[in-house]
């Protein structure tokens, strides 16, 4: 018996690194699997089947249930298709991986209007374009479901080089937050993650290079927590943004300081107060 024995999954961008060990897990699990991806390179360009392809081989060879599709998550049109070949293979949607994304890193003041827009239609709006058909089949159906996006560190953290990732990968997790309220009352939850892994995405960021990395940030060491987020296992958890890498999980969280409050002069506060009181603000 595994976790997920009975349900249907749909993880995205699942042709290699992150994404194929989602799959590879979650098929593994129990689950049947739509395995999606378009088979273009790391920073988008091109498509093809072969991709999506060696891992549905994979999963029945080991004896899993899984079907490809190779549609683009970055239009509405695609992400429809998407949820519709989990519907017309499996019946049924009971949890989505958001994984598919890109990279085209260039510093602010080099950043080209299409590269920018390239990686926010892929990440940001590519969560949106599958996640909308997807949340309204688990609202209609009535039996609730899991969503599971992909932040990065980059979004949430910062990171050189990547102001057009780090603000796709920032809302990613202001949707997610938005999306898990929207979703309660269907009992559809909506979770996160911030995963750190060796793969095409992130083979040359300049900490990869460093001795043994490649081994410990396996991808395959992210895949169990998706597991359990698309599980029963994890009905009271939404909301939440994990950093998975690794070996090590961890919950991360905006925080609000104290702060101060100014109660004269009806709240309002001058610039000068303000540098008086900046550290205690920070606090």
């Amino acid at each position: 018996m595994g976790v997920l024995d009975g349900k249907v999954v749909i993880v995205t961008g699942a042709g290699g690194g992150i994404g194929r060990e989602h799959a590879l897990a979650i098929a593994a699990a129990g689950a049947q699997v739509v395995v999606n991806d378009l088979g273009g390179s790391r920073d988008g360009s091109g498509d093809g089947t072969a991709m999506a392809d060696e891992v549905v081989k994979e999963i029945t060879e080991a004896g899993g249930e899984a079907v490809a599709n190779y549609d683009n998550v970055a239009s509405m049109e695609g992400g429809a298709a998407i949820a519709q070949t989990a519907i017309d293979r499996f019946g049924k949607i009971d949890a989505l991986v958001n994984n598919a994304g890109i990279l085209r890193d260039k510093t602010l003041s080099k950043m080209e209007e299409g590269l920018w827009d390239s990686v926010i239609a892929v990440h940001l709006k590519g969560t949106f374009c599958v996640t909308q058909p997807v949340f309204n089949h688990m609202k209609e159906r009535g039996q609730g479901g899991s969503i599971i996006n992909t932040s990065s560190t980059s979004g949430l953290e910062g990171n050189f080089g990547q102001t057009n990732y780090g603000a796709a990968k920032a809302g990613i997790a202001g949707f997610t937050r938005c999306l898990a309220l929207e979703g309660q009352r269907a009992g559809i939850r909506a979770n996160a993650i911030a995963p750190v892994a060796f793969t095409r995405m992130t083979e040359d960021l300049q900490f990869m290079g460093k001795e043994g990395m490649k081994d410990r940030l396996d991808p395959k060491l992210v895949a169990p927590l998706v597991v359990y987020l698309a599980s029963d296992l994890s009905k009271e958890i939404t909301k939440r943004v994990f950093y998975v890498g690794g070996g090590t999980i961890s919950e991360m969280r905006m925080v609000r300081t104290a702060g101060v409050t100014k109660k004269d002069n009806d709240g309002l506060w001058d610039p000068e107060e303000i540098a008086g009181s900046i550290d205690q603000i920070l606090a």
